[in-house]
């Protein structure tokens, strides 16, 4: 009997093995997204101030996890994202936003205070729960008053769970922004205060955090010879002979930036999140919001006995700002041996026809195409203006400034608390045919809005087109970077002055227009969006611009808020929503 089991078991166990062999076969050929499903990537942050000098001047700032910028998160598409945010601070709220993430499912995680959330208050602790549903390169940054400026952002860098339309040997990632020795709570009274005070120019220009003392006027040349790294510029290491992927994100609180690498071409092939029919630039415009992938190639008939700079410098404003400077170190230079060469001028400041140009040169790569539809539902043209209410400088759409309700507008919509929101609906144009936009408003004062909002049909498709004009100052007319929470939306078209209905329509790129989460508004031009009003929940659309958001430049959508699943108690807490929470 012992005799004819051990030939059974032994049978068993091959054949155990067997199945168990095929079924690692099956997981390994199962696409990147399938085994991500169900993944969770988790995260402990802790916001707190903390003292840095990023610039060898010395700031307290907001940091995560004692950072500035705060920890990258990496994921993989399909995987779900947990960030347990601490907040350490004494005397300020905070809450986070995941910018480019879509959120589906989840508006309760997208982290915009007073729209989806009652912020985080000194003390407690919120869970950011939502999944990464596409690759691509996105960031995360403050959605409560303008924190964002005193240093809580970062970069989201989600992998592909396919093959990419390109290949690279590395990649790395480069966030820029700007940088005030002021905090926002001093540039909060001078943008409240009357007289009005603007808040000025940005000391200095960051790159990945850190900006190159010695490039500031006025700063000790021995301050260059310290070792303490944080007056360092960042140096990124690479090895001859490679094609590097660059992830370069701008998360600035006014400035525009160009963006250029000493004797290196860049080819964009991303941006914000989706794939880029592939062109060369030598320097890369990147607006508050923006994300770009490109590649460069280290080649091995460079010199490279030598390290290259990395410039980023502001345009559209004439800035006193210095340019941010780093470093691209060759392997086997010294990381911080500055290049023997001048850091590249970069692009005049205000060449608006090649900003422009580049704005159009993206689109959507030939493979990857999602051609929008051909019409829309409903068009909203909003003016963009610069105004005044009861005597203060004020930003406005259509001669209305929001102010963001004490009640969040996902709460107020699904808890039938509407009560506590304007009811009057804001116009969806303006009088297009007898505004001149390139005039100072001859009417400065605007209409404030406590809680209107754009009720929008579910699953119907929308255009909005930006219009630019002239501010309150005469003969100017800024750069506003826009961007829409909850969606991707395609980008038709660009054009110079006026938008005209009638004429302009037939400009619009339908065959191959990139789909982005942020675009700019050039001066005294359009900009026209379309979106599938297809993800249910409430969502900010507003100038990223900390200054112009805070005073009143941006929009709401509603869009099948009964579709909405059961908030989370965590979300509530502030305005009427107090009575809900559980003790």
């Amino acid at each position: 009997m012992g005799n004819m089991v051990k030939p059974f078991l032994q049978g068993r166990r091959l054949l155990e093995t067997f199945l168990v062999l095929c079924l690692l076969v099956y997981v390994m050929d199962l696409p990147s997204a399938a085994k991500a499903a169900g993944k969770v990537n988790k995260h402990v942050w802790d916001v707190r101030y903390n003292y840095v000098s990023p610039d060898c001047y010395k700031k307290l700032a907001i940091t995560i996890n004692g950072l500035v910028p705060g920890p990258t998160i990496h994921a993989v598409e399909g995987e779900t994202v947990v960030v347990q945010v601490t907040n350490s601070l004494v005397t300020e709220n905070v809450a986070i936003h995941w910018h480019g993430i879509r959120q589906i499912g989840t508006p309760w995680s997208d982290g915009t205070e007073s729209v989806t959330q009652c912020a985080i208050q000194p003390g407690d602790t919120f869970v950011y729960q939502f999944v990464v549903d596409k690759a691509g390169t996105y960031m995360y940054h403050a959605h409560y008053g303008m924190q964002l400026g005193d240093g809580i952002y970062g970069m989201i860098r989600v992998k592909a769970a396919h093959k990419e339309p390109f290949s690279y040997s590395s990649e790395h990632e480069i966030l820029l922004s700007d940088w005030y020795h002021k905090n926002a709570y001093e540039h909060a009274i001078d943008l409240s205060s009357e007289p009005f005070v603007w808040v000025g120019e940005p000391n200095s220009v960051l790159i990945q955090g850190r900006a190159f003392a010695c490039n500031e006027p006025g700063t000790e040349a021995g301050q260059c010879k310290e070792p303490n790294r944080k007056c360092s510029p960042f140096s990124l290491n690479v090895r001859p002979g490679r094609t590097i992927r660059l992830r370069i994100g701008s998360l600035t609180a006014l400035s525009t930036l160009s963006f250029e690498i000493e004797d290196h071409e860049m080819t964009v092939v991303e941006a914000d999140g989706n794939y880029v029919e592939p062109f060369k630039v030598k320097h890369l415009y990147l607006y508050s919001g923006e994300t770009y992938s490109v590649l460069i190639k280290t080649s091995p008939k460079k010199d490279r006995s030598r390290n290259y700079w990395m410039v980023a410098k502001v345009v559209s404003r004439e800035s006193s700002t210095p340019s941010g400077l780093a470093i691209l170190n060759y392997n086997f230079n010294p990381p911080l041996a500055l290049p023997p060469t001048d850091p590249p001028a970069g692009p005049h400041w205000n060449d608006t026809s090649d900003r422009i140009d580049q704005s159009v040169a993206v689109k959507a790569h030939h493979a990857y195409l999602n051609p929008p539809p051909k019409k829309s539902d409903r068009t909203i043209i909003l003016l963009n203006t610069q105004n005044k209410i009861e005597g203060k400088v004020r930003w406005s759409l259509n001669n209305v400034s929001l102010n963001l309700p004490h009640t969040p507008y996902l709460i107020a919509l699904k808890e039938n608390l509407s009560y506590v929101l304007d009811h009057k609906i804001p116009p969806d144009s303006y009088d297009v045919e007898n505004y001149d936009i390139h005039s100072v408003p001859k009417n400065t004062e605007a209409h404030p809005s406590t809680g209107g909002l754009y009720r929008l049909k579910f699953n119907s498709i929308v255009d909005v087109i930006l219009q630019n004009a002239n501010t309150m100052t005469p003969n100017v007319s800024e750069t506003h970077p826009w961007h829409l929470h909850g969606h991707d939306f395609w980008v038709l078209g660009y054009g110079r002055g006026k938008f005209n209905m009638a004429t302009d329509t037939a400009s619009y790129n339908l065959t191959n227009p990139i789909m982005k989460n942020s675009v700019p508004l050039h001066p005294y031009g359009w900009t026209a969006l379309r979106f599938r009003a297809d993800n249910p929940g409430v969502w900010a659309f507003h100038c990223h611009i900390e200054f112009h958001f805070f005073l009143g430049m941006a929009v709401v959508f509603e869009e099948g808020i009964d579709q909405v699943g059961e908030l989370p108690d965590s979300i509530m807490g502030c305005g009427e929503t107090k009575p809900f929470v559980k003790p």
